[in-house]
């Protein structure tokens, strides 16, 4: 339960960062599809798979991101395919987005993601530098009603210390 908790929680944190950064555009008669793919990295100090009072969003993380997506529609068999590397902001979020796709279909979207962490461009995460989830393909996807876009959030990756702090975290 508490696992599912923190994915909500995750996934929220998602959807409020994407609306809150993405650049405010003018409005059109048509709004310009959009399919983006996000998740979060952050330093589990507990080693204990989930974000707790001492964990925090890691900036400077280089993640790898592969999709395939497949047309499930009887009347295109199109698929498209990309790989891209993207490095956490400060709050430990990573993002693409791929304007090519048209979100209006999401349900009949066949779906392929995966996202890897690659390392930390930033020497200040030396305490924890230990990769915990490397890779992920667990992802919720969510379409927005107002306009023409889809978002698909990847469970949290995590690094966490080589020793974990028995007085911070406890025994268990």
């Amino acid at each position: 339960m508490k696992k599912i908790l923190i994915m909500f929680l995750f996934i929220l944190l998602q959807l409020l960062l994407v609306n809150s950064l993405s650049p405010k555009k003018h409005s059109s008669p048509k709004p310009n599809a959009e399919i983006t793919v996000m998740g979060f990295v952050y330093c589990d100090v507990c080693s204990n798979n989930s974000f707790s009072k001492h964990s925090y969003f890691m900036s400077g993380v280089e993640v790898r991101i592969v999709c395939s997506f497949k047309s499930a529609s009887s009347a295109t068999r199109e698929t498209v395919t990309f790989s891209a590397n993207r490095t956490t902001n400060e709050f430990g979020l990573y993002k693409v987005a791929i304007t090519s796709l048209d979100c209006a279909d999401a349900d009949n979207l066949a779906t392929s993601c995966q996202a890897s962490l690659i390392g930390s461009t930033s020497s200040s995460y030396s305490s924890c530098n230990v990769p915990g989830y490397k890779a992920t393909t667990d992802q919720v996807v969510f379409k927005s009603k107002r306009s023409n876009l889809c978002i698909y959030g990847f469970n949290a990756l995590n690094f966490r210390p080589f020793k974990r702090d028995l007085a911070l975290c406890g025994k268990k």
